[in-house]
């Protein structure tokens, strides 16, 4: 091991002991602290990441995962990635200080932000970070002056219409751009050696990474006429960190490995790199948040019902809302959905209900429409999946955060990352394998191999 992670930054688990047990002891001992202050806390399970990363090296063997700090920069999760031989793709001054704080190297970092401040192009330059991104004139000519010395990756255009997220809209060099952006670098002598490209998060078309690969090899080409030496492949992120995504990891793997055949195949020179984030991390997390107040509300009845009793509302507020832990309600346009730390009876009566934040303004709206049992202040509200865009790197810097993680791991998936090598599970065993924390994603061996798409063409 390379001894960024120790026993003591997790707590050691025993096969059978359940994320939910882990919760119910830490509910419990915040609803009876004599402080008066009950905060949400997150409990975070290493050992699915653990398998997260074995079932991206079984499934993507060529390629090279780079994790995107900006997705959950939690100490926990920096730490067992290190552990676990994977680079670091950083957005800012901020997350490379961080990353090389527990001890990074710096040859383990990329700054893929093609739009960075000349103060982030000079810690760059100062502590060894050479890999960086551009897409445009103005960002090659401050890294020219701050950091000639850079190791330039040229970011192209997606087709991300279908995306969740359009980062094309911002980001990327259109295909038409690309001769003339290696034509600049190639005269003011900066060396540019690969091309990235990112399709943006929750593409329901995992094609377009085949796409993205032709294009890029377009790139390469262009490149090598110029004089470049082009050996890096940067595939970006986009990959679901959910086993119920619209499209499966698999899938858009064995899309992948049949474009990186065609365009890029096996000793051509090329190193390929991914940077996943919600990947690792989404469904390694689990939020409690407690009800801090509530407030119930009759609905206007209609003519039939005028005549007997209105139904009622129940509005309640968290400790926590849209601008801290949930802040995929607002960029993602999820409905994060909870459950209920106290399981109510059967014949128990639902109620309407909405989850509003702190805030004291309209946007703070967490989740609508939401059919519960009555609750009570101090009552606890359990989300899964909450492991991406949940914790701020700031946060971590000025040594605060706002909701407290509790890191923990099974002592299986503690020996697989000991020994970088997880043991064969035979089917027998599986149901009694999966109940720790490290149960992880079940693993298929059947691939769907998609179509194969040329270059675009330069009009």
């Amino acid at each position: 091991m390379a001894g960024y992670l120790s026993e003591s930054d997790f707590v050691m688990v025993e096969e059978g002991f359940s994320t939910r047990d882990l919760l119910e002891e830490l509910t419990l001992g915040a609803s009876q602290a004599t402080t008066g202050k009950v905060a949400a806390f997150f409990v975070a399970d290493l050992g699915a990441v653990v398998r997260k990363h074995f079932c991206f090296l079984k499934y993507l063997p060529r390629v090279r995962p780079f994790y995107a700090v900006r997705c959950n920069s939690s100490l926990g999760v920096l730490k067992v990635l290190a552990e676990l031989g994977l680079g670091f793709s950083c957005a800012n001054k901020a997350e490379m200080e961080l990353v090389q704080h527990i001890g990074v190297p710096a040859s383990k970092i990329i700054c893929a932000n093609p739009c960075k401040q000349v103060a982030q192009i000079k810690y760059a330059a100062k502590h060894g970070v050479k890999l960086l991104s551009f897409d445009n004139e103005v960002e090659l000519a401050k890294v020219v002056k701050s950091h000639p010395s850079a190791k330039m990756v040229l970011c192209i255009a997606t087709q991300d219409s279908h995306s969740l997220n359009h980062l094309s809209l911002r980001f990327g060099a259109s295909l038409k751009s690309c001769r003339h952006l290696l034509e600049n670098a190639k005269k003011n002598h900066v060396e540019v050696v690969g091309v990235s490209f990112h399709i943006g998060s929750g593409c329901p078309d995992p094609q377009v990474y085949a796409q993205s690969i032709a294009d890029a090899r377009l790139v390469f080409q262009m490149g090598a006429e110029l004089g470049h030496t082009m050996n890096i492949l940067d595939l970006g992120g986009g990959f679901p960190g959910l086993e119920g995504a619209k499209v499966r990891f698999e899938e858009i793997a064995s899309v992948i490995n049949s474009a990186l055949d065609l365009y890029f195949p096996e000793g051509c020179g090329v190193d390929i790199l991914a940077e996943l984030g919600r990947y690792y991390v989404t469904s390694a997390f689990t939020v409690a948040v407690s009800i801090v107040a509530k407030k119930e509300v009759l609905d206007q009845p209609s003519r039939e019902e005028q005549t007997g009793a209105a139904p009622k509302s129940i509005v309640y507020h968290l400790d926590e809302g849209v601008y801290g832990v949930f802040n995929s309600v607002l960029f993602d346009n999820t409905c994060p959905t909870p459950t209920l730390q106290k399981k109510p009876s059967a014949d128990q009566p639902l109620f309407s209900s909405s989850l509003w934040g702190p805030a004291v303004e309209g946007c703070d709206c967490v989740a609508e429409g939401l059919w519960l049992p009555q609750l009570q202040v101090g009552d606890w509200l359990v989300f899964d999946n909450m492991g991406a865009y949940t914790v701020d790197t700031k946060s971590l810097l000025g040594g605060t955060q706002a909701c407290r993680v509790t890191y923990a791991m099974s002592r299986l998936a503690w020996e697989a990352l000991r020994g970088q090598l997880l043991p064969e599970e035979d089917d027998q065993d599986t149901e009694g394998v999966c109940k720790p924390l490290s149960c992880g994603w079940e693993l298929t061996d059947t691939l769907c191999v998609g179509p194969v798409f040329t270059p675009a063409s330069i009009i």
